[in-house]
C-alpha cells in the first residue's frame, strides 16, 4: 500500500515532491495485491482501484480506500480479504518521502513513458520515451492522473514502475555496489511499515520473487456509478472477479481471458 503520508517531510521537501502539504488523515494512493506462487512460476501483481465500491466491515458499502481512513491497515486488509476471498499474509506500506528516497538510493529507475505527461499538480513534466526518473519524478509518475484514462492509466503506470524498481533494486548494479545497497537497505528499514511479525527480509523475498516473469493485471472492471454520499465509484465485474481471485486463492495462474478487459 502506498499512502499519501507527509510525515517527516520538511516544507522544502514538500515543495520539491509537490505533495501539496498536509491534507488531513493519511489516505491510500496505491493498493496492490501481490501473489507469489508456492511452486514457482510467475508472480502476479494486481492493482486494486482505490475507488472500488466494496463492503467495508462495520461501515457498509464504500470506496476501498475509505477502509484505510476509517480503520487503518487492519481494516484495509480485512476489507480486501472480504472483497477478494484471499487471505493476506503480509502487509507493507510506504509514504511519499520513503518512496522518493528508495528510488534515489538505487540511482534512479529506467522507465519507458508511454505518452508525454504535463501535470503541475504532481510536479511532473515528461516527454514520451525511455528515460531515467529520480525519486521526485517517480513519485509524480505514479501519482499523476493527467492522462487520457486518469486512474486506470495511473494503475498501469504504478505496475510499470514497480517492475522497473524491483528489477533495479535486485540487479547487480545495486547488489554489488555497497554505496547503493546500504542506502537502499537503511532507507527501506526507516521508511517502510510492515505488519506485526514481518521483517525487512520479507521485503527482500518479495523483491526477489518479482525479479523474473511477473504477470500484471487490474481487477476486472464492470463500470462506474455515482452513489449518493460516496461519489463516483468503480464497480467490479463480479462474475469475472470471482473467477479472477479464485485462481489466485487456489495458487493458480489467472486465465488469460481474465487479464484483458471484458469484451
Amino acid at each position: 500500500m502506498g499512502s499519501d503520508s507527509r510525515i517527516g517531510l520538511t516544507p522544502e521537501q514538500e515543495q520539491e515532491l509537490a505533495t501539496g502539504g498536509d491534507v488531513g488523515p493519511d489516505r491510500t494512493d496505491t493498493i496492490m495485491l501481490v501473489h507469489v506462487p508456492s511452486g514457482g512460476g510467475a508472480t502476479t501483481m494486481v492493482s486494486l482501484p482505490r475507488d472500488s465500491y466494496v463492503s467495508v466491515p462495520g461501515f457498509g458499502q464504500d470506496k476501498l480506500n475509505a477502509s484505510f481512513a476509517l480503520g487503518g491497515p487492519q481494516l484495509l486488509v480485512q476489507t480486501v480479504e472480504g472483497a477478494t476471498g484471499i487471505h493476506i499474509d503480509h502487509y507493507t506500506e510506504i509514504g511519499f518521502s520513503g518512496f522518493a528516497s528508495i528510488v534515489d538510493a538505487v540511482g534512479g529507475v529506467d522507465i519507458c513513458v508511454p505518452y508525454p505527461i504535463d501535470d503541475p499538480l504532481a510536479g511532473l513534466q515528461l516527454e514520451a520515451g525511455c528515460q531515467e526518473l529520480n525519486g521526485a519524478q517517480s513519485l509524480g509518475f505514479v501519482r499523476t492522473r493527467a492522462t487520457p484514462l486518469a486512474d486506470l492509466d495511473r494503475m498501469n503506470n504504478q505496475r510499470l514502475f514497480m517492475s522497473a524498481l524491483l528489477s533495479k533494486a535486485t540487479g547487480p548494479s545495486t547488489f554489488l555496489n555497497p554505496f547503493r545497497l546500504w542506502p537502499l537497505v537503511s532507507g527501506a528499514a526507516a521508511s517502510v511499515r510492515v505488519d506485526d511479525g514481518d521483517h525487512l527480509w520479507d521485503l527482500g523475498r518479495l523483491a526477489w520473487a518479482m525479479r523474473g516473469e511477473t504477470v500484471t493485471a487490474t481487477v476486472p472492471v464492470g463500470g462506474f456509478e455515482d452513489v449518493y454520499g460516496v461519489g463516483n465509484v468503480l464497480l467490479w465485474d463480479r462474475e469475472r472477479a470471482i473467477e479472477f481471485f479464485g485462481a489466485l486463492e487456489q495458487d493458480e495462474q489467472i486465465p488469460a481471458d481474465l487479464l484483458a478487459p471484458a469484451p
